[in-house]
């Protein structure tokens, strides 16, 4: 079963207009990737541990419908492209109350080490880079 992130919106969160204010997406986004990775045994303190980044390359959101304070959001993350380099991880966020889709997303990242010089995981971590390959299968 693919877990699925549930987060609930908290007021500072909203604009003036009593929505979700669209930067902070990027940070649910953020949250809801760190989750799944701990949820596959892939953490980023794991990584961070073996002097390994996975900074973020691009991020694409579509706002398909908005979110209030106290909504609660529920987060699919999957991966839809890797090639031991990089990869591309999709969202798809829906409202839990009305299953409106909030807003499809992808964010971009590549592995890197301490000196921002990419790194294969085929190479470095084959174990993770297994689990990612495992993961992107699933979609």
């Amino acid at each position: 079963m693919k877990p699925i992130f549930e987060r609930k919106i908290n007021y500072y969160e909203t604009d003036g207009m009593g929505i979700v204010h669209h930067s902070n997406y990027i940070r649910f986004l953020e949250e809801a990737r760190c989750y799944w990775l701990d949820q596959f045994d892939i953490p980023y303190s794991a990584f961070e541990k073996l002097g390994i980044s996975i900074p973020v390359l691009a991020v694409n959101c579509e706002y398909k419908h908005h979110v209030a304070f106290e909504d609660t959001i529920l987060i699919k993350v999957f991966v839809k492209e890797y090639n031991g380099v990089r990869m591309t991880i999709g969202y798809d966020v829906r409202d839990k109350n009305t299953g409106n889709t909030v807003i499809i997303a992808e964010t971009k990242h590549c592995f890197t080490d301490k000196n921002l010089r990419a790194v294969n995981l085929k190479k470095h971590l084959p174990e993770f880079d297994k689990k990612f390959i495992d993961l992107k299968a699933e979609i």
